[in-house]
């Protein structure tokens, strides 16, 4: 067993960016899943977005973000990550990190959608999150560890105090090892790997939301879901992501006879917000017809990006024809775990920052290219926080040892691929109470209910991971059947008005009162309906 002031669980950005301005009187573990290029910070082909260009301010970004995410944000959090958006592009530019520049040697601004003003920088073209993860692990200092390949399947909370303490994790060959820390910080991305058409990176299904709920933290909002409208669609799957940035160079969509897809549907047309894009694609898909990205008015597509240029290639797709075959998947979680200001959950000792989180900056859906901007903010944040904070000697309570116990397998649990066909298919883009009614049934098929609080030291990843995502997915079924209204990403299509600009109604689900609704008005006051 070992101790460190600080163990953070992940390695994308939000994760990275507090591990570099964390202050050196701190003993930093980061453990990530798999490898650290394994996040859907290192594959983001979007950019950051700030309002660093000319007759663009603070506050029209943050009308954008309010509008994207139909009025649903705690407008403090938000005014606060859109005012700090230029000084943490600033502050990236002096560290090293050579952005993207015009011909005159200013920053090369792109536009995407529900943005009224281009503000979107990038390094790379299309890779900006390689460039910035790569910079970010670079300016890692000493008395900083990284674990890669170690699942973390378990916090442990001190059994007087319930402080969270420490993480029971498995490498790779299934061995359990236990590291503690005052500190520990879920930092782990999003729930993409639960459906079957995702952007994400096939590693993140949801664990830091699992994770949270085992140990008793609050989780939020778990019906808004944002589905990317332009993910590259070939025989019957998805194989990446086309960034929105496309869009903003002028790409429309058609059919396959050129028809204009969002002509009419949105004053923004081909940028409107994602929710909205996607909607429409999905609808259009659903009768059978095939949706295309035409490209063809982009000059030097190939120049200015990279990375989908490649992905075509690799999908057999010619960018010469001038059409990408596309479909939306999912891309990104408002919800998560109940945070404050800092990042603290409603456990003593444990954080959530990232899309794991939910801060209140994104409402019921993301304003493009605002993800990477969060992750840097809150990162900064946290750490801010915890550098103010006494350091004080990690208490290692005394555990039952050992718990490298006989692996258990084949327990009943639903096979990955099914359960994210389930998903897509009924807690989707378009949803109705029957549909999440029949997929809450199928997943209660399972013995749920004997699997939340058993000890899991002796089961194998697989089934763990397998545990997670039946878990996670009930959070999001549950929470997808409460919230009878369509709003941003959660579209009901037995509540189709979306039309809530006057209050809030936020389900809070934790592992006691599983399923409750409550009310937060803009006090934050909670009154607790059955």
């Amino acid at each position: 067993m070992k101790a460190y002031n600080c163990i953070i669980v992940g390695s994308g950005i939000a994760a990275m960016q507090l591990a570099t301005h964390l202050n050196s009187m701190f003993n930093v573990l980061i453990i990530t899943k798999s490898t650290k290029q394994s996040t859907n910070s290192y594959r983001a082909q979007g950019g950051i977005a700030a309002s660093v260009g000319k007759g663009d301010s603070a506050s029209f970004h943050y009308e954008d973000t309010i509008l994207a995410g139909c009025g649903f944000q705690n407008n403090k959090e938000v005014h606060e990550l859109v005012e700090n958006g230029p000084e943490l592009i600033v502050e990236l530019k002096k560290r090293g990190l050579h952005f993207d520049e015009d011909e005159n040697g200013q920053l090369a601004l792109g536009m995407e959608g529900a943005h009224g003003r281009k503000r979107i920088v990038h390094c790379g073209g299309d890779a900006t999150g390689k460039h910035i993860m790569e910079h970010l692990f670079s300016t890692l200092r000493l008395g900083i560890y990284m674990l890669e390949n170690r699942f973390v399947y378990e916090l442990i909370m001190h059994p007087i105090t319930g402080k969270c303490m420490g993480v029971k994790v498995k490498d790779e060959y299934g061995n359990n090892e236990t590291y503690f820390a005052n500190t520990i910080i879920l930092a782990v991305g999003g729930i993409g790997g639960l459906f079957s058409f995702t952007s994400n990176d096939p590693s993140i299904t949801g664990d830091g939301i699992a994770l949270a709920y085992r140990a008793g933290a609050e989780i939020i909002d778990m019906e808004f879901i944002q589905f990317h409208p332009t993910l590259l669609y070939i025989n019957g799957k998805t194989a990446g992501l086309v960034s929105e940035a496309v869009r903003g160079e002028g790409a429309r969509l058609v059919d396959k006879f050129g028809t204009l897809l969002m002509e009419g549907k949105h004053p923004l047309g081909d940028l409107a917000p994602r929710h909205i894009v996607a909607k429409e694609i999905f609808e259009r898909r659903a009768t059978g017809k095939d949706v295309y990205l035409d490209i063809s008015m982009i000059a030097s597509f190939e120049e200015k990006f990279p990375t989908i240029t490649a992905l075509c290639q690799a999908n057999n797709i010619s960018i010469k024809e001038g059409k990408i075959p596309v479909a939306p998947g999912c891309h990104f979680l408002m919800g998560g775990i109940v945070v404050d200001q800092v990042g603290k959950t409603s456990i003593d000792g444990l954080y959530a920052i990232g899309e794991t989180a939910s801060t209140g900056v994104h409402g019921a859906n993301r304003l493009a290219s605002n993800s990477l901007l969060e992750g840097l903010h809150y990162g900064k944040k946290l750490a801010n926080h915890l550098n103010g904070q006494r350091i004080g000697e990690c208490e290692q309570p005394v555990l039952e040892e050992p718990f490298n116990f006989p692996i258990v397998k084949s327990r009943s649990l639903p096979e990955k691929e099914t359960l994210r066909q389930k998903m897509m298919a009924y807690a989707g883009i378009i949803r109705t109470r029957s549909e999440l009614e029949h997929l809450e049934i199928w997943l209660n098929d399972y013995d749920y209910g004997d699997f939340v609080d058993l000890p899991l030291d002796n089961w194998c990843i697989e089934d763990i991971q397998r545990l997670f995502m039946l878990e996670t997915a009930k959070l999001i079924t549950t929470a997808a059947l409460l919230r009878e209204e369509s709003r941003g990403a959660h579209n009901r299509a037995d509540f189709p008005n979306e039309d809530m600009r006057w209050g809030q109604l936020h389900i809070v689900q934790s592992k006691k009162e599983l399923g409750m609704r409550e009310t937060i008005d803009e006090h934050h006051q909670i009154e607790i309906h059955a």
